[in-house]
């Protein structure tokens, strides 16, 4: 068995770029800053380390979101860790970045300015059952 999951909270370090790919899909392109602390060798104090992860989120969602995702956005993120190879310039490059499952505002500077009520940000799959009193069989 195999598990590929990561969650990460962090601040978008710019707006997002969106773009079509070759198949129409809809692909939105960011960049979120986590800061982990790390000790200062030199000086013995904890200090913070900012850890650069690019992210993905392909489909209707990264259309619908892209607007609310700009530079300061908290946001936390679950997804898939993708290992990406190409050539460019006759140059091998490789990239590892977070394939977005589910993104969900965590608050902060651009949450408190612009309203989010129209984003499908966390939908549901399926509607959850009703559940009644009567259905509990004790």
């Amino acid at each position: 068995m195999a598990i590929n999951r990561v969650v990460i909270e962090g601040n978008l370090t710019r707006d997002t770029d969106v773009r079509d790919l070759a198949n129409g899909t809809k692909v939105c392109n960011f960049t979120v800053a986590v800061n982990e602390k790390r000790k200062n060798v030199e000086t013995g104090e904890w200090e913070d380390a900012p850890v650069f992860v690019r992210c993905a989120l392909f489909g209707l969602r990264a259309e619908k979101l892209s607007q609310y995702l700009l530079k300061g956005t908290k946001v936390t993120i679950d997804g898939k860790l993708r290992y990406s190879t190409w050539v460019k310039d006759d140059e091998k490059r490789h990239e590892l970045s977070v394939i977005v499952d589910q993104l969900e505002f965590s608050g902060g500077k651009r949450e408190e300015s612009r309203s989010m009520d129209d984003a499908p940000v966390n939908q549901p799959s399926a509607p959850a059952p009703d559940l009644y009193d009567e259905d509990i069989s004790f």
